[in-house]
């Protein structure tokens, strides 16, 4: 009897992420199947990766590796697991030729024999700041096209987000979700552990219009340009709630779920802003817009800035298309 209980319960007919990605596919005639062996590639690492954070502990993996990343952090050694896993999935898939991620300070070029089309950005272990004390954390990838046919080199990873093919990010919390989007919508799916599968769980996903949270460290208040500290003033007085995880993948998967504005503006020691474009807000701005949201630096959206480097930072507002709209306004008032 309990076995036919456990049968009732399986669901025979569930979307899985592998099997949605092969449905995708299908509707391109002329596609090759590479995108969605890459796809299967960061799937295979992100569930690789979802199972050493929630071992963390027991395994000794955490804590500091005795290394400094490109940006002048201490790399922990999830931190350095996560970025192998990444690097060598995504070398092992035969379909990527350029891989940036943020733990190394160059390039990373895949070998002749295993090289395909396309370029990877990614942020192997974002919010890994706050591993020790259990917040949650993630993964953010973003998927370009190369659009040369030259050898591979670093202009081929300095695409304006406009010329995204995929993007998305993984949350390792209460439970695993790897959010994605191939440019037709975004879609949710929670990684059962019972079968080892990501299932679709938010299916084509929707910001609501305006929300009301936002989302920014206020402990930065004495340097924010007058903008910001306006626009936050003016969430006060309406009582908004205020929430603010300091990983982006939890803050952003929150305002993209309950509506509401996420925010890391340039201050005064920090004019250029300190999230990355190509790895963390070009992928998180991609998922936003085709969630119905807008992400913008103040000025501009965010996927129509032209990269310099691979390693450059941009302020971001992104979120609810009201509430970004606000900020937008206020950057227009104060002429900056």
């Amino acid at each position: 009897m309990a076995n036919q209980v456990q049968r009732s319960e399986l669901d025979t007919n569930c979307m899985t992420l592998s099997r949605f990605i092969l449905m995708e596919q299908k509707k391109h005639p002329h596609a090759t199947g590479e995108l969605s062996q890459l796809l299967a590639g960061i799937q295979t690492a992100i569930k690789c990766i979802a199972n050493a954070v929630r071992k963390a502990g027991i395994a000794a993996l955490y804590g500091m590796a005795g290394d400094v990343n490109v940006q002048g952090e201490e790399v922990k050694k999830l931190d350095v697991l996560s970025n192998d896993l990444f690097i060598n999935m995504l070398r092992s898939s035969y379909t990527t030729c350029l891989l940036v991620s943020e733990e190394n300070k160059t390039v990373i070029e895949v070998e002749k024999d295993h090289q395909g089309k396309y370029v990877v950005c990614f942020d192997p272990l974002d919010g890994s700041s706050n591993i020790d004390c259990l917040v949650s954390i993630g993964s953010i990838f973003a998927i370009y096209r190369k659009n040369t046919d030259n050898e591979p080199s670093v202009d081929d990873a300095l695409q304006p987000g406009r010329s995204l093919v995929a993007a998305g990010y993984a949350l390792y919390g209460s439970a695993t979700m790897m959010v994605l989007s191939t440019g037709n919508g975004v879609n949710g799916f929670m990684l059962d552990p019972s079968i080892g599968e990501f299932v679709l769980t938010d299916p084509n996903m929707r910001v609501k219009d305006k929300g009301k949270i936002y989302s920014l460290n206020e402990g930065y208040a004495n340097l924010w340009d007058p903008a910001v500290a306006e626009y936050v003033q003016g969430k006060k007085a309406k009582k908004a709630g205020a929430r603010y995880i300091g990983s982006m993948v939890a803050d952003v998967h929150r305002t993209l779920k309950y509506g509401g504005i996420f925010m890391y503006p340039a201050t005064a020691d920090a004019p250029k802003g300190k999230l990355r474009l190509l790895y963390e807000c070009n992928p998180m701005a991609f998922v936003m817009e085709q969630a119905g949201g807008k992400a913008i630096n103040g000025k501009i959206p965010i996927l129509d800035i032209k990269p310099t480097e691979i390693h450059q930072r941009v302020p971001i507002f992104l979120g609810s298309a009201g509430d970004v709209t606000e900020i937008e306004e206020l950057y227009k008032k104060h002429n900056l």
